[in-house]
This record gives structure tokens, sequence and C-alpha cells, in this order.
């Protein structure tokens, strides 16, 4: 009785021996590190659109790329993988998130290759999330501040051809910013108000094809407040500067009225 009870205790043991795994089997489960980068990309491209829905399972591209991160922390691509992660976040316009990521791969990794290319997807992902010209403009000021970064630091880089573009959106949807609040002021009769931001226009964002407008205004602006020869001065620039266009034709109704 007591060698079949023993028989019986060795078997037991002998199966679950078998069963449990090495810490050698363990590791070798975990697939290589370009496997599981590979299978992020691909799960990243392979998107398809239905309808006009991007069907991309950016979910589960996050899951490959954050195994490649927790697996392989000293690997080249868990580099990349930070920054693919912080490129899904970005094509859901989860745009929070991205920013996170983009920041902190310029912070984690500050003398890699693809940090001008970080700065302006951050400076993108505020574009994205910027407001029409008569709502707050935190977002805008917050894109243009981060393409101002990326041009100083980064005047030689590939990113900074489409960054000077977005910078000049950006400044005139600020310009006109400031244009509608004048209007708003000149509306309602504040005329010093609305002469200030007038100014501001023109001395904060010239060139950018708003300063016969902003001119103009800041003349009617002087015109009602009695402001005459600084009025007739600016009407006198518009017709010099801006001949035949209706600002020109505006102004010229209005010289008498600095007389």
């Amino acid at each position: 009785m007591q060698l079949r009870i023993l028989a019986c205790a060795i078997a037991v043991a002998s199966s679950s021996a078998g069963c449990a795994s090495s810490p050698d089997e363990d590791y070798a489960e975990i697939p290589a590190a370009e496997v599981l980068y590979e299978e992020g990309v691909e799960l990243m491209d392979d998107g398809t659109a239905f309808w006009g829905l991007d069907l991309t399972d950016y979910d589960d591209a996050i899951d490959r790329f954050q195994d490649v991160i927790d697996n392989y922390p000293y690997s080249d691509l868990a580099v990349l993988a930070e920054l693919r992660i912080a490129d899904a976040y970005f094509a859901q316009a989860r745009y929070d998130e991205a920013l996170s990521y983009y920041r902190e791969f310029g912070e984690l990794h500050p003398d890699h290759e693809k940090v001008p290319y970080t700065i302006l997807r951050s400076s993108l992902a505020y574009y994205h999330q910027s407001k029409d010209p008569n709502r707050d403009q935190t977002a805008t000021r917050e894109a243009l501040d981060t393409l101002d970064g990326l041009i100083t630091r980064y005047p030689r880089s590939p990113e900074v051809t489409e960054a000077e573009v977005l910078w000049r959106e950006l400044r005139t949807k600020l310009a006109r910013h400031e244009l509608m609040i004048g209007d708003f002021y000149l509306e309602d009769t504040e005329y010093q108000s609305a002469a200030n931001r007038y100014r501001d226009v023109l001395n904060e964002y010239p060139g950018l094809g708003l300063d016969a407008e902003a001119l103009y205004k800041l003349g009617v602006c002087y015109t009602h407040m009695n402001r005459d020869e600084e009025a007739r001065h600016i009407f006198e620039v518009i017709l010099r500067n801006y001949e035949g266009s209706e600002i020109a034709d505006a102004a010229q109704d209005l010289v008498p009225a600095a007389n």
C-alpha cells in the first residue's frame, strides 16, 4: 500500500514538472522586437476606409508598440515605437495624448533626428484644436509658439518648409481675430479701443494681406475721434499704396472728412 502511494506521488510530481515551463521557454514566447514593431506598423498602414470611415485598429497597434517598449526598452525600435504611439493618437484626433508623447520624446531623446518632426506634429495638434477667428485663440497661439521654437532651433530641418507655411496661416488667423475685435469696438462706437486693435494688426501682423483693411479702419476711427490730420495721413498712404482697390476708393471718399 505504501509503495502504491509513493508511486502515485512520483507520477503526480512528474506530471507537474512536465507542465511547468522553464524561464527560457517563457522568454521564447515573446516575439522579437522587430516582429512586434512590424506588426504595429502593418496595423497602422493597413487600415481600410469604409464610406470615409477610418477602420484602422489603432489600439492594437499601440499595444504592439508598447510591447516593444516594455520588453526591449534598450532597443532602437523602442525609441521609434514611442514615436509611433504618438502618431497613432494623432491619427485618432486624440491630440492631448499625442502632445504628451511628442513632448516626452523630445525630453527623453533631445538629440534624436526626429525631434523636429515631433515639434511640427505638436504644432499641428494645437492647430487642429484651433477655433475660428471669432473665438478664443489660445490653441492658435500655442501652435504658433511651438512653430517659432522649431524654426529657431532647427532652421535647416526638412520640417521648416511646412512649418513656415503653417506659421503664416496661424499669424493670419490671429490678425483676423484682432480685426474682428476691432470691428466689434468700432460698431459699438468705442473708437479708441478699436483703433488699438487695428494698430496691433499693423504692428504685429504686417505683410499678411490685411494691412490695407486695418489702415482704412484705423483712419475711420481717427475721423470719429476728430484726429483729422492723422486720418488724412492714413487715407493718403492708402491712396498711394493701394491705388485702384476698393479700399482706396473708400479712402478717397473719406479724405474730405479729414479737411
